[in-house]
């Protein structure tokens, strides 16, 4: 579904990633490993056309969709979650969804506030309450919402557990996981690891703009060695 190609990305002078490759098929959980400041953001950021790669290719569903602007790229099918939410603060969770609402393809069963409130169901009871007044988990899940809105075939999830409590991630994690059970392809980056490998088939770990390991969860889990030189601080 995805292929990232030799994707090279800079801020003005300053080079982040340095030929990254990634592959997500249809129906995978993959994610990104990495501590602050390795190029996770900034490869998630790629795929969506806020940060368009300088070199190398960007492909979707067999499109090559490199430097499209967000907007196109959300059209194309691609839902993504900032790490810093974007939740609209002065509308109420309602209007949070509807906002974001667009038609499924044709033979898809439409995401709808409804649905979303069934895979949310905290999100239900606070309907009409305004986002600002929601709690860090209340407003990730209702980030995740609002990208389930604009029914993608991808979903990108930027450090979904930061900032929350241990039992906030834990419910987010049990309601991933049943996006997942339906179908719903997941390229997660994150640094809590034990929901990166709770939810995930498929790891890459990304050390200075370079991918220094790919493969599946198997192979992770069995070089111990791979936590110590890329994962602790």
């Amino acid at each position: 579904m995805l292929d990232i190609r030799d994707v090279y990305a800079s801020y003005g002078l300053s080079q982040v990633l340095f030929g990254v490759s990634l592959r997500v098929e249809a129906g995978q959980p993959v994610c990104l490993l990495g501590r602050n400041g390795v190029g996770k953001t900034t490869t998630l950021r790629s795929i969506v056309g806020l940060t368009p790669p300088r070199r190398g290719h960007v492909v979707f569903d067999g499109t090559d969709v490199t430097g499209w602007p967000p907007h196109r790229v959300a059209r194309r099918g691609i839902g993504f979650v900032p790490q810093d939410r974007r939740i609209f603060q002065d509308l109420s969770v309602r209007d949070n969804l509807e906002v974001a609402r667009r038609p499924a393809r044709p033979g898809e069963e439409p995401w709808t506030v409804e649905r979303v409130y069934t895979a949310f169901p905290i999100l239900g009871r606070l309907d009409r309450r305004r986002a600002g007044y929601l709690s860090g988990g209340e407003q990730q899940m209702l980030a995740v919402g609002r990208a389930l809105m604009g029914n993608p075939r991808l979903l990108i999830l930027d450090e979904p557990s930061e900032g929350l409590a241990p039992l906030v991630v834990e419910t987010l994690a049990e309601q991933i996981a049943a996006l997942q059970a339906r179908g719903m392809t997941i390229l997660m980056a994150e640094q809590n690891l034990a929901l990166a490998l709770a939810l995930s088939d498929h790891i890459y770990i990304l050390d200075k703009g370079h991918v220094r390991f790919a493969g599946t969860l198997a192979e992770f889990e069995g070089d111990e060695s791979l936590r110590h030189e890329y994962l602790t601080v």
